[in-house]
């Protein structure tokens, strides 16, 4: 039988409806790109359809070789380990459909090109509207993701520094919108200290969504504190062309056999300085919990442009909306280890003195139950490369306000309060109480 291809776009999903609907422009713009091939795509969490039900689509269509490409600017835990973790369990329960998995869009001219385009609409909007500040008293202000893997942090910062250097501003920085530091307000009030009269703050993300809206409430907030500097916020991505014609690309590399992930600097198959820990995890989704959940309240004030609020107990009793702040299962697993400690006590990692502690309420932070039902494979040397577990789980980035599905993410402080008893526990992010980091993020 002659092989058929399809190609199936992997978005994580948001609670912003805006953001699911700047997502289906991607395979709709893929669609007019391959004219041949059927598309379809589908999320992780919090939208739908779900990845499994493109992936259905595209098999009742008679596709029987699928070229996954991930939604994704870097390659962190989405990327690495959840998608993959969902394409593999698609394939070995349908045996008669291949699906080859592309690479994240990663540091790449087009996306650096469409990053500048961005910023310089903003730019002429300011000079237009504010007066003209020279390139040389301007800061950029890149704000990344974030993540708990050091490896797509460290491509924000390269971003940053391509743009800085290619632009020609006075001065760079980089901050984040969760997980790791500095996060966006520290970072902010950092460079307001260096004296620049403008500071533009570039969200370096594909679309809207409750991060991209908090992002510019902060900027709000240390504007206010600041009032002798010009804040100006740039757009995010969105559907610029020379994203769109990356995605074609990415199409194009697992056609040509040239899609690679990037492993040189992958936490979960080498020694990282501070992740020594993570190395060998094994591989699982957990997005399974949250699959299919729709985004924001259809009567929420938001009218679909979720930033999170109805998170809020306040909120929700102020709007008349269901407040849900429990989500849990009937059959919960059995706690057993994350990850083995092995790596960390021959490596030196901070972990390894866990190993033959007794089971306590320390130790269970760092415990994970295996999902029934989802394939899953430590990051060997043979890994492939949708290999690992350590899915930096940023649930500021999952909007979660309605499952707290416990996942104690060890020294994430994290501010969503997930306490249900399933088990599913990743490894400690190792500088969870930087000063600057996660635990600013709680609620005042």
């Amino acid at each position: 039988m002659a092989e058929k291809l399809g190609i199936m776009v992997c978005g994580h999903g948001s609670r912003n409806q805006n953001a699911a609907r700047e997502f289906a422009v991607i395979a709709e713009a893929l669609k007019a790109r391959n004219p041949d091939m059927p598309v379809e795509y589908g999320y992780l969490e919090f939208c739908n359809p779900v990845i499994a039900s493109g992936l259905d689509r595209l098999r009742e269509q008679g596709v029987t070789r699928v070229l996954a490409v991930p939604g994704m600017l870097f390659a962190a835990g989405h990327a690495k380990n959840d998608i993959p973790s969902v394409l593999n369990t698609y394939q070995a329960q349908n045996p008669g459909m291949v699906i080859n998995y592309g690479r994240e869009l990663g540091i790449d001219l087009k996306m650096i090109r469409a990053a500048g385009d961005r910023i310089q609409e903003a730019v002429d909007e300011a000079n237009a509207t504010l007066g003209e500040v020279s390139r040389h008293e301007t800061l950029l202000m890149v704000v990344g993701r974030g993540s708990s893997d050091p490896d797509a942090n460290s491509n924000a910062t390269k971003v940053m520094r391509m743009l800085w250097e290619g632009m020609g501003f006075g001065w760079g920085e980089t901050c984040y919108s969760g997980v790791t530091f500095p996060l966006v307000e520290p970072g902010l009030e950092h460079a307001a200290k260096l004296g620049y009269r403008r500071i533009i703050v570039f969200p370096y993300f594909l679309f809207t969504g409750v991060l991209v809206k908090r992002i510019y409430s902060y900027t709000e907030e240390v504007a206010a504190r600041h009032p002798e500097i010009q804040f100006v916020k740039a757009s995010y991505l969105n559907d610029h062309p020379l994203v769109l014609d990356a995605f074609q690309d990415r199409v194009k590399e697992i056609l040509e056999g040239a899609a690679v992930m990037n492993c040189q600097m992958c936490k979960y198959r080498e020694q990282v300085l501070g992740f020594e820990a993570d190395i060998g995890q094994p591989q699982e989704s957990h997005h399974h919990h949250v699959e299919g959940i729709g985004g924001g309240l259809e009567d929420c004030p938001c009218g679909g442009d979720c930033d999170a609020s109805c998170r809020d107990e306040d909120f929700c009793r102020e709007h008349g909306l269901p407040w849900t702040p429990v989500h849990s299962h009937a059959e919960p697993n059995s706690l057993e280890p994350a990850f083995d400690y092995a790596p960390s006590v021959a490596l030196g990692g901070k972990y390894g003195h866990l190993m033959n502690a007794e089971p306590d309420a320390g130790l269970e932070e760092v415990m994970n139950a295996p999902s029934s039902g989802h394939h899953h494979h430590a990051h060997g040397e043979a890994c492939g490369c949708g290999h690992h577990h350590g899915h930096d789980h940023h649930h500021d980035h999952h909007d979660h306000h309605d499952h707290s599905h416990g996942h104690h993410h060890h020294n994430h402080a994290h501010d969503h309060g997930h306490h249900h008893d399933h088990g599913h526990h990743h490894a400690p992010y190792p500088h969870a109480d930087h000063p600057l980091g996660p635990k600013s993020m709680k609620k005042k």
